[in-house]
This record gives C-alpha cells, sequence and structure tokens, in this order.
C-alpha cells in the first residue's frame, strides 16, 4: 500500500510563479498610488505683489553698431552715451546683450564691461 519511507520531492514551481505574478503586480500599481496627508498652511499676510524690474535690451550686429531702444551708437561712442542715459534708468533692471556671433570677443565684452561699468550688476548674453 503506502510506503512511508520514500521522501516525497515540493514542487515549488507553481509557488515561485505565483509569487513572480504578485511582483510584477505590485511592481505595476505602486508608482500609481498616491498618499494623501491633510496639511493645514499657514495663511499669508497680505501684501502687495513684488514689481518685476523692467528689461533693458542692448543688440549689436555685425557692423558693430549698437541698439538701445530707438537710439543707436558706434562701439567707440557707446560707453560715454550709455553712462549718460545709465543715470536714467533702473539700476536693478535685467540687461540682456544681444550680439552678432561673427563679431570678434573683445567687442563684446567690451559691451559687457561698460554696461557693468555703468552701474548694471544683472546683465546676461543672449544665445540661441
Amino acid at each position: 500500500m503506502f510506503d512511508w519511507e520514500e521522501n516525497p520531492d515540493l514542487n515549488i514551481t507553481p509557488f515561485v510563479d505565483v509569487m513572480l505574478v504578485l511582483m510584477a503586480i505590485l511592481m505595476v500599481t505602486a508608482p500609481t498610488i498616491t498618499f494623501q496627508e491633510q496639511i493645514t498652511l499657514p495663511k499669508g499676510t497680505r501684501s502687495k505683489k513684488v514689481e518685476k524690474a523692467p528689461t533693458l535690451t542692448i543688440r549689436m550686429d555685425r557692423h558693430r553698431k549698437i541698439y538701445l531702444g530707438n537710439d543707436t551708437f558706434t562701439l567707440r561712442d557707446f560707453a560715454d552715451n550709455f553712462r549718460l542715459k545709465a543715470s536714467t534708468l533702473n539700476k536693478k533692471s535685467d540687461v540682456l546683450i544681444r550680439a552678432d556671433e561673427s563679431l570678434p570677443y573683445k567687442d563684446v565684452i567690451y559691451l559687457l564691461k561698460s554696461v557693468k561699468e555703468a552701474g548694471f550688476d544683472r546683465v546676461s548674453l543672449l544665445t540661441e
């Protein structure tokens, strides 16, 4: 009848298959679970909005002509004229410099230095 002396083999393959399927389901659903905690944020004070400083754009074409609004300058007379004009401008405004890519490096740096010497701290060179 029954032979009790035999050691039965355990077949764990179905158990591993079930565990792999459960792990795959967990991996798929875990990123979609979001936890929402009830947070009460403190009330802020009502103050006026911070006004963004105006932006000043300076352009220099490949012929070394510099454009500031409706004014046109040469590279030679830009520094002096810009210093005079800077006295009427907001020093906290952002200055954006657009220079043609064919210009020599020293001309663009001269323009940047002239703007910095006029008292503007927030100067950026724009690229495409």
